[in-house]
Formats: C-alpha cells, sequence, structure tokens
C-alpha cells in the first residue's frame, strides 16, 4: 500500500510538471515590445579594416525609442517613437521561430531585411543575437546583440 502511494505522488508529480511546460517561444515573442539596449559591432565597417562599434543603452532621453508587436498570424509592426512621443518610420513585415530562434523578414530603409536572431528569455523580456551584414558592405560579420522589456501598447 505504501509503495502504490509513492508511485500515485510520483506520477501525479510528473504530470504536473509536465503541464506547468515553459511557453514556446512563439507564444512567448507574441506580444508588444521595446528595445532596451543595442550593440552592433562591425569589424570590417563599409569595407574598411577598421572596427566599428554602435551601442546605445536608450537611458538619457535618447532621440529614438524602437517598439514592435508580433502578432499571432506572423507578422509584426515595428517604429521609432521619437521625443514629442510620435510614431514614426513605421515598418511592418514577417517573422517565425523555429527552436530557439526568431526569424524576421522586411524591408527597411529600401533594402530587404531577412535575419535569424537567437533569442535567450530574461525576466523584463528578450535577448537577442544575431551575425548578418548591418553595414551593408556585403559581408555578413556584424554582429548585434539587443535586450528588450514586454511593453503596453494602444
Amino acid at each position: 500500500m505504501k509503495i502504490k502511494k509513492i508511485v500515485f505522488i510520483l506520477f501525479f508529480g510528473i504530470v504536473i510538471v509536465a503541464c506547468t511546460k515553459e511557453k514556446s517561444l512563439e507564444t512567448y515573442m507574441t506580444d508588444s515590445w521595446q528595445t532596451t539596449y543595442l550593440k552592433i559591432e562591425m569589424p570590417t565597417y563599409e569595407k574598411s579594416d577598421s572596427l566599428y562599434v554602435f551601442e546605445d543603452k536608450f537611458d538619457n532621453e535618447p532621440e529614438l525609442i524602437a517598439q514592435s508587436v508580433y502578432h499571432k498570424d506572423g507578422t509584426f509592426d515595428a517604429w521609432f517613437i521619437n521625443k514629442e512621443g510620435e510614431k514614426i518610420s513605421e515598418s511592418d513585415g514577417n517573422w517565425s521561430v523555429k527552436n530557439d530562434s526568431l526569424f524576421v523578414d522586411f524591408s527597411y530603409n529600401n533594402r530587404d531585411i531577412k535575419v535569424g536572431y537567437h533569442i535567450e528569455k530574461t525576466e523584463e523580456g528578450f535577448l537577442g543575437k544575431s551575425t548578418f551584414d548591418w553595414d551593408n558592405d556585403g559581408a555578413f560579420d556584424d554582429f548585434l546583440t539587443m535586450k528588450t522589456k514586454r511593453i503596453k501598447t494602444n
């Protein structure tokens, strides 16, 4: 009888653990986000032999704040908020996830961009990392690190 109780308790515990499975990345991403940190390291900036690093913590009244919303249907909208609180430079595109990666496809400044990010969930939002040709010099050698936080949008 005692063994049956132990087996039942273990089985019940396993069921509870299995039922409290973490949200899938696709479900997690379906929300609104604001970029809180951005760093792009470009080792051959515009085909030069110089490293150029762009870094912004968006903490001292930034000129622009990047925000986005990812919809359940696989589309997203992105924009910047300027100092006057206006939404500017709006763009849209498509997104998907595979394992721990987010893939986005959009056009911005007359450039078609298809890029994947390795995503790590954080307490506030997510950390995204990608290697891409961010300086448009033909070499996919630029490394981007981005931190976000979840936001409420109207």
